[in-house]
């Protein structure tokens, strides 16, 4: 205990703070219990649907679920874009980001087996302009993850030169194509929201991001490991890029036919994009590490 208490007391002093002070301050801290620890009472006050449909409490929580997840694989990014963690603790950490993606791919069951299919087709009448396109989490972890020219379309990168602003590659990120019209130059209100809530953020992050993404911090780290090790963390960084590229994008296009395209009827996303067009993962082209798939890959990436 004595030797406990010596390590504590170092410990503060180290900090500046004062032991005796602390060590009194401790018997008058109540204990702790798993309803404030995990904040569960402000947890489920977070629900409020805007219908009467019971299914629409699923959907928010599905969704409220997804961005505590995304969360988890944004708080690895924090650490694997800082340039302080080593090779073998990176590869756990990418593993950890494939397992939170396949919480996100199995949890859209909850979704396309767990809602009434008139009472979504209802209620999802009343969410509009809000998309799930409007997630900034999402966006954040694609800035984290790779180079901002590699969220270019390729039909698009001919507009980039050397000379391109930051903020002006902004214009012809691929989540453009879901809500601005090239031609008529307008975008949809669920992307001008969006925008105006979240973009000089994203500005701020791509900027800081420019030599510190995953992608950069990979091939930092890949200089000065063995050939047997470096295969090791290219096949943990391809597995991440399938499974959130891929995989989650594709059980997500999956759900939405199941609500949109059943019952012989096509219908509108609450964002207005052309949805089935937009969320296949062949057309929106994800890689965030291209240099480690072969051409082949590259050239079947995503087909059905």
């Amino acid at each position: 205990m004595e030797n406990l208490l010596n390590q504590l007391k170092n410990k503060l002093q180290s900090s500046g703070q004062d032991p005796e002070n602390y060590l009194k301050g401790l018997q008058y801290n109540r204990p702790i219990n798993y309803w404030d620890y995990v904040q569960v009472d402000t947890l489920l006050s977070l629900q409020n649907p805007r219908t009467e449909f019971k299914d629409e409490t699923i959907f928010i929580v599905y969704h409220q679920i997804t961005e505590l997840v995304l969360n988890l694989i944004k708080h690895e990014l924090n650490q694997l874009c800082s340039g302080t963690v080593e090779a073998k603790e990176f590869q756990v950490k990418i593993y950890r980001m494939v397992r939170y993606t396949d919480l996100l791919i199995s949890s859209f069951s909850i979704m396309n087996k767990g809602m009434s299919y008139e009472d979504y087709n209802q209620f999802r009448l009343s969410l509009a302009p809000a998309s799930g396109f409007q997630s900034a989490q999402f966006r954040f972890i694609e800035l984290m993850c790779t180079d901002i020219d590699l969220l270019i379309p390729t039909f698009l990168r001919s507009n980039i030169t050397e000379n391109t602003k930051l903020e002006e590659k902004f214009d012809y990120l691929y989540w453009q194509e879901a809500g601005y019209n090239r031609e008529t130059k307008t975008k949809t209100r669920t992307l001008s929201d969006f925008e105006n809530r979240y973009l000089p953020e994203f500005i701020a992050l791509a900027s800081k991001m420019k030599d510190n993404n995953l992608y950069a911090q990979y091939k930092k780290i890949a200089q000065s490991l063995s050939a047997n090790d470096k295969q090791e963390l290219v096949n943990a960084l391809k597995a991440f890029d399938v499974k959130y590229n891929i995989e989650w994008p594709m059980v997500h296009l999956e759900t939405a036919r199941t609500y949109l395209l059943a019952k012989g009827e096509a219908k509108t996303a609450t964002g207005g994009s052309q949805w089935e067009k937009y969320l296949h993962p062949a057309f929106q082209r994800r890689i965030y590490f291209p240099e480690l798939w072969s051409q082949n890959e590259l050239d079947n990436w995503a087909k059905e």
